[in-house]
């Protein structure tokens, strides 16, 4: 069961952690954000859902109480500044996630990633050590629950096209236009072929 209050919800469990989360507003959407007690982001994504983000948390992380708050410091200034088109605000943001050593490992390289250069599941794959894994590249891009800091949405099949986003690829558009550096400009790498972003 669940006990809810206007500014908290608890959850079943024998330990108790708390993760403060936080909820903005942003051209696409309300982005919601959890983070434990050090600070680092557990999850993060395009929705006021705190408790589906809850669930994306691996189960060794995942917090047994939310706490509610208006605002978390540097993590929504960072989130505010990147929506409003300083696309680097997000780097320096800690987040925590665990997997296995794979997943993990992609999750780091995709921090590496720059905005305005997105690259293939085949690329990821490559730069991640495994050259022919590319589904668990994939996969690791699928069961990321951190979400704009760990920036699955630069990662496109090979040729440009945009698939596999749990925000939506409506989000995920709106995300590399976002990052385009001008209008016509053509981004990726020669994997990806010529992919235009068309700003809206």
């Amino acid at each position: 069961m669940n006990a809810r209050n206007e500014d908290h919800i608890e959850f079943d469990g024998s330990a108790v952690s708390t993760a403060d989360v936080a909820v903005a507003d942003t051209p696409v959407g309300p982005f919601t954000v959890l983070v434990d007690s050090d600070g680092a982001v557990l999850a993060s994504g395009w929705t006021s859902d705190a408790q589906l983000l809850r669930t994306l948390i691996h189960p060794a992380l995942r917090p047994t109480r939310l706490q509610y708050r208006d605002a978390l410091g540097t993590v929504t200034a960072a989130v505010t500044a990147y929506h409003a088109g300083e696309v680097t605000a997000i780097d320096s943001i800690p987040v925590r996630q665990q997997s296995g050593p794979f997943s993990t490992h992609a999750w780091e390289v995709l921090r590496t990633v720059p905005a305005g250069s997105p690259l293939s599941y085949a690329e990821l794959a490559a730069r991640s050590g495994r050259p022919k894994a590319i589904r668990a590249a994939a996969n690791a891009c699928a069961r990321n629950a951190v979400a704009l800091f760990v920036p699955c949405h630069r990662v496109l099949r090979t040729g440009g096209a945009l698939t596999g986003f749990r925000w939506g690829l409506p989000v995920k558009r709106w995300l590399l236009d976002h990052e385009h550096e001008g209008p016509g400009q053509l981004i990726g790498s020669a994997a990806l072929g010529q992919v235009t972003l068309a700003r809206r």
